[in-house]
């Protein structure tokens, strides 16, 4: 199992064109994400879920990768988050 903890830097927070995007590189995986922000944890492939939850700039999250190709994975969201949020 990997973890990633990340603050949002993207002023606007994550919105629909960012959510859209790491939604689809997360379906590039066979690895299962969750998505925790504070108490509330989410599957982050589900578009609606994701912008549910109304993550803002400045804002801590928690990405939990579990499965078979977890390292790429996480390697893949790593690169996305510091380039797009």
């Amino acid at each position: 199992m990997k973890e990633i903890t990340y603050v949002i830097k993207d002023a606007q927070g994550i919105h629909a064109r960012p959510a859209g995007l790491l939604v689809k590189k997360l379906k590039e995986f066979t690895a299962t994400p969750t998505l925790t922000k504070g108490e509330k944890t989410i599957d982050p492939r589900k578009m609606f879920a994701l912008m549910g939850l109304g993550i803002k700039c400045g804002e801590s999250i928690t990405f939990t990768l579990d499965g078979a190709d977890e390292d790429a994975a996480a390697a893949a969201l790593e690169a996305f988050l510091n380039e797009n949020l």
